[in-house]
């Protein structure tokens, strides 16, 4: 069952990776296709670095900063739902932590 979890996951990475490539690339058709660049076109996904030396991620024309982030957790948070995926994530992540600390220890 792990196996197949994994080999999932995997496909579906590789999947998105495609449509991102491929969304990349047919932005590039166009723009080769009108013969200029029409800053209306923004590419799939940039990174850039500001002038302060910080790092700006866009993906999709949305610019993606640890500010907004931070926005949306803080929201998430006064509205109080609580996340299933969330919460066992957080079981797993403790769980794991404490086996492999197990395991340290006795090496």
């Amino acid at each position: 069952m792990v196996r197949f979890t994994l080999k999932c996951t995997f496909v579906l990475l590789v999947l998105f990776l495609g449509v991102l490539i491929g969304m990349q690339t047919a932005n590039d058709g166009i723009k080769k296709m009108k013969g200029y660049d029409d800053p209306a076109l923004a590419s799939a996904f940039e990174v850039n670095q500001s002038d302060q030396g910080e790092m700006e991620a866009s993906v999709l024309g949305e610019k993606v900063t640890s500010h907004d982030l931070e926005k949306k957790k803080e929201r998430l948070e006064e509205m109080k739902a609580y996340n299933v995926f969330s919460a066992i994530g957080k079981k797993l992540g403790d769980a794991l932590t404490s086996f492999v600390n197990n395991i340290i220890d006795l090496l």
